[in-house]
């Protein structure tokens, strides 16, 4: 990518996105790379999830133009789609053909790019994560033998990762027990239990649920986007309560500090050793697996296929449901981007095939079909039990929010009554009854629902 354009001279491009991983990777080493290839600086502000959403909406609404990049979450692109926020990167490039970089194809992309597509077909985001919620496990603890004999004479089977709940929630009660016996830092599971943070809310609707085949947070489209069972949905159908139920059980048998866990802290609480199995976001399992600087788990560290409910992987090999939440992001250009010429270049840029090995390994995401066969990333696979096999080959069993132009809206509604189930001021089967029945509410008074 060449530099030294004279247009360029003096400009400095502005973006927003969450503190991740993979954003940190942008901001840390393919922001001053693009600097020194084109002359063009490129500042990335890294910040927590919602203040990252609240900047990059204000920017945007008041077209003040002080971002020239914004990450778009998969989950909440359709919203800035239906509000005509940002540029069509596909027809900029085809208007301007003089900006595009050798190198840069947007067949190369995986599936996972076409969350980001308009009903045009054209490009709105250029993906920079994309990573599946997994079940990760202590391979150390999963093969001590003393540990396995002991199993074997309390459950009567081998341990081995949990297929079922009622599989997982018997190893999550065995370690708990174990840690306890033992006098050792540990748990049986990890939970993103947040009491005050959308993380729980997410955890819920988007990684457990669907393993008990509750789909698309149990809101029906197709019947006037109804949430009752009493109307045709099913966020409070009994395979709701009974994965509420589950999952608040095995809160229980979390460290202390899940109920105050967003992402973030699940990751670290598994990096520290301090549960033997979890559910925890894929963005993080490379460095939980190979980075002793920041990680207890090293060389230790298990992948497999989340706990299912009879029928849910034949839901999702059929394409009527899905196992779990395949997550990720884009940056995107606000329609009111200043530098939208200089910013297409960066755009470009990242999804270069020469900067994803690095990427990929420093934040276990994957947006090329290139990218999977880099030697270092074949490597590091090897050492995470095959992370980056399973994205590639079974990535299509999960699936990322619903697409919904009201996400926000109707987690903003329905997550105080989701904590209080948290807290344990509703019980589950009431508290989900009263989420149904504000989510029709909201979604009526949002014209979505009519009477």
């Amino acid at each position: 990518m060449a530099g030294g354009r004279a247009q360029f001279d003096g400009v400095t491009l502005r973006g927003v996105t969450e503190s991740t991983p993979p954003s940190n990777f942008v901001s840390d080493v393919l922001a001053p790379k693009f600097e020194e290839l084109t002359g063009i600086r490129v500042e990335i502000e890294t910040t927590s999830w919602d203040q990252m959403y609240d900047k990059a909406i204000k920017d945007m609404e008041a077209g003040t133009g002080i971002y020239d990049m914004v990450y778009l979450e998969q989950d909440i692109v359709y919203a800035y789609l239906a509000r005509d926020f940002l540029v069509d990167v596909t027809a900029a490039l085809q208007e301007h053909p003089d900006l595009q970089a050798p190198g840069y194809d947007e067949a190369n992309f995986t599936t996972f790019a076409d969350n980001f597509r308009g009903e045009n077909g054209g490009l709105y985001g250029t993906p920079m994560e994309a990573f599946i919620k997994v079940y990760l496990y202590r391979t150390d603890l999963f093969e001590d033998e003393e540990i396995r004999a002991a199993f074997q004479e309390q459950t009567g089977r081998e341990l081995e990762p949990a297929k079922t709940h009622e599989e997982y929630a018997e190893i999550a009660e065995f370690f708990t027990r174990w840690g306890q016996e033992h006098d050792l830092d540990l748990w049986g599971t990890t939970a993103q239990a947040h009491t005050g943070h959308p993380a729980s809310w997410y955890e819920y609707f988007e990684s457990v649920a669907p393993t008990y085949g509750v789909y698309d947070w149990g809101i029906k489209p197709d019947q006037n986007y109804a949430a009752s069972v009493e109307n045709g949905g099913e966020m409070n159908s009994d395979e709701a309560k009974a994965a509420m139920t589950w999952w608040l059980s095995m809160r229980d048998l979390a460290p202390p500090e899940s109920v105050q866990s967003t992402w973030t802290e699940v990751a670290t609480t598994f990096a520290a050793g301090r549960a033997a199995q979890g559910l925890v976001y894929g963005e993080n399992a490379a460095w939980i697996a190979t980075d002793d600087s920041q990680s207890r788990v090293v060389g230790e560290v298990g992948v497999a296929m989340p706990p299912l409910e009879d029928g849910v992987m034949e839901d999702a090999e059929s394409g009527e449901g899905y196992i779990g939440y395949y997550d990720g992001g884009a940056f995107g250009m606000p329609v009111t981007s200043n530098n939208q010429d200089a910013a297409l270049l960066f755009m470009q840029f990242m999804a270069l095939p020469e900067v994803q090995e690095d990427w990929a390994i420093a934040g276990s995401r994957i947006t090329l079909n290139s990218t999977y066969d880099a030697p270092r990333v074949q490597e590091v696979d090897a050492e995470l039990g095959g992370y980056y096999t399973m994205l590639r080959d079974d990535g299509r069993l999960f699936k990322g929010a619903p697409e919904y132009p009201f996400h926000r809206q109707l987690i903003e509604a329905t997550a105080p009554i989701f904590y209080q189930i948290l807290t344990g001021d509703l019980e589950p089967g009431e508290g989900l009854d009263q989420m149904a029945a504000k989510s029709e509410e909201e979604l009526t008074s949002l014209g979505y629902r009519t009477n």
